[in-house]
């Protein structure tokens, strides 16, 4: 369906790089990721979260990697995982090296913090001679002293000038292939730093809120930050920051690109907070079908709407669609179907759910 112009967003122009095989910036839809909060000595824990991530829908993952030992684990969860994965790697430019070695899809360091020149330069080549991008990730939290002394705290200008001094780094050592990130908690600060900085390079952005908060107000904390940017055509990748199991940070992701018709993964189940008018158990319902509903990839709109006012409007705007009434009415497609009981209404609507993905997907 086209887009009326009110809903149309202009990305910002981006070189494009790829994180394995997962294009980033350009013309790529916005991607989403998280990172795995395991010990990653751990394998088979992070394997196991790492493949939970992939069945929400997760472009990619990120590993910290704070140790040689951790190194060596990575290279055998990297075996192990289909995921592109990225290291996040501070201060030790030999770590770098070694998951370089063992196949990482992405360098997450700041070059400021690896020390020489030299041992930056060695990490640069092996990341050029690997066909691996850098991630350069500043944090309002871990700005340079002297910046900190400079600007008294942290503020949109400090992010901004610690990023170009990474930059600079990359730049005298002709590397162009990375991406950025600028991140605080507090909104405003990030969005600011994100808007200075857009303009000035041609680098992909990787968005995120961090420290966010626990997963309902890190999950609205994000949803207006990330979604500020987003609606400007800013942004090529995604974090949510959440205190919270991985998998919901990419539940959120995706719902923040849904609301804003960046890109649909999943089902955008649309249903009414219910009142007196409902025919129909509204908040069961819409519960359990998140919950059972959950594993389906395809792009699929679904309308639960308890009565009839708004029900039948919505339904037929929606692929599948209930509004409740005397008796409730299936919609299918934008037309009336059929009738569903309450007492089958779940089942029902999972069925003709499930039906559907399969005649998109060919089944």
């Amino acid at each position: 369906m086209h887009k009326p112009e009110y809903q149309m967003i202009r990305r910002r122009k981006s070189r494009q790089i790829m994180v394995g095989n997962v294009p980033v910036g350009g013309d790529a839809p916005v991607s989403v990721q998280s990172m795995t909060n395991t010990e990653t000595t751990d394998v088979d824990a992070t394997v196991a979260q790492i493949e939970a991530l992939e069945r929400a829908g997760a472009d990619m993952v990120r590993v910290s990697v704070p140790s040689m030992e951790a190194a060596e684990a990575f290279g055998e969860i990297k075996r192990r995982a289909n995921l592109p994965l990225i290291s996040d790697i501070h201060f030790d430019y030999k770590i770098a090296l070694r998951v370089a070695e063992l196949g990482v899809d992405c360098l997450r360091i700041n070059p400021g913090n690896i020390g020489r020149e030299d041992r930056v330069r060695a990490v640069v080549n092996a990341a050029r001679d690997n066909g691996i991008p850098i991630r350069i990730g500043v944090n309002a939290g871990s700005l340079e002293k002297d910046l900190q002394k400079k600007y008294g705290e942290p503020t949109p200008q400090a992010l901004v000038e610690s990023a170009l001094r990474h930059i600079d780094i990359l730049d005298r050592l002709d590397f162009q292939d990375f991406k950025i990130s600028l991140k605080a908690s507090d909104v405003f600060m990030t969005v600011a730093a994100y808007r200075q900085l857009a303009s000035q390079i041609e680098q992909p952005l990787h968005l995120g809120i961090t420290e966010a908060g626990g997963a309902r107000a890190g999950a609205v904390k994000s949803a207006i930050g990330l979604g500020m940017l987003l609606a400007e055509g800013i942004g090529d990748t995604i974090r949510v920051s959440l205190a919270a199991d991985p998998v919901q940070e990419i539940k959120v992701g995706f719902d923040i690109l849904k609301s804003l018709h960046v890109r649909a993964k999943g089902i955008n189940l649309i249903a009414c907070p219910s009142c007196s008018r409902q025919c129909f158990d509204v908040v069961g319902t819409t519960n359990a079908l998140d919950e059972r509903l959950e594993d389906i990839l395809e792009p699929l709109n679904v309308a639960v709407i308890g009565c009839v006012v708004n029900g039948p409007g919505e339904a037929r705007e929606a692929d599948i669609g209930l509004a409740g009434g005397e008796p409730n009415l299936l919609y299918i497609g934008g037309k009336p179907d059929h009738k569903v009981s309450d007492a089958e209404l779940v089942d029902e609507l999972e069925r003709v759910v499930r039906a559907e993905v399969a005649r998109r997907q060919g089944g």
